[in-house]
């Protein structure tokens, strides 16, 4: 698939690490390092813009070696870019460990997977049908 994409940052396009990979990383544009002090929040500019055929979006997820080595996520993972949005993508990095963290010019701060979705109609009935599930939600087939 083509996606037309503007890149008005100091770096190369997203590109995917390996060739299964379904997220491409997407790179701080900034022009001085910015630091994160814990349960801090800031939203950090990437200089890309994108446009997504209708019936797709971009997922913008959390880096798992950010993740698990600095505490860094993202506040509304996965983040939605829409179809219809022009404009920069920028990133809500959240810091969730106990030291600041710096975020650098160039960084990988997150990656973005395009996916394809569905859009309903919704058909309003007075009842769903019955499923062995049933209403169980969180935790309820318990430990196995």
């Amino acid at each position: 698939m083509q996606v037309k994409i503007i890149n008005k940052s100091k770096h190369s396009l997203p590109e995917y690490a390996t060739v299964l990979s379904a997220g491409m990383d997407l790179r701080a544009n900034i022009d001085e390092p910015v630091t994160l002090k814990p349960l801090q929040r800031s939203l950090i500019p990437t200089g890309i813009y994108i446009q997504l055929p209708e019936g797709y979006e971009a997922q913008i997820r959390p880096r798992s070696g950010l993740a698990v080595k600095h505490g860094i996520s993202i506040v509304n993972s996965p983040g939605t870019i829409d179809a219809d949005y022009r404009g920069e993508i920028r990133v809500i990095l959240v810091n969730l460990s106990s030291d600041d963290f710096v975020i650098n010019d160039g960084e990988r701060i997150c990656q973005m997977v395009i996916a394809q979705h569905a859009r309903v109609e919704w058909q309003q009935v007075n009842e769903l049908n019955e499923t062995e599930r049933g209403a169980g939600g969180f935790g309820h087939t318990g430990k196995k």
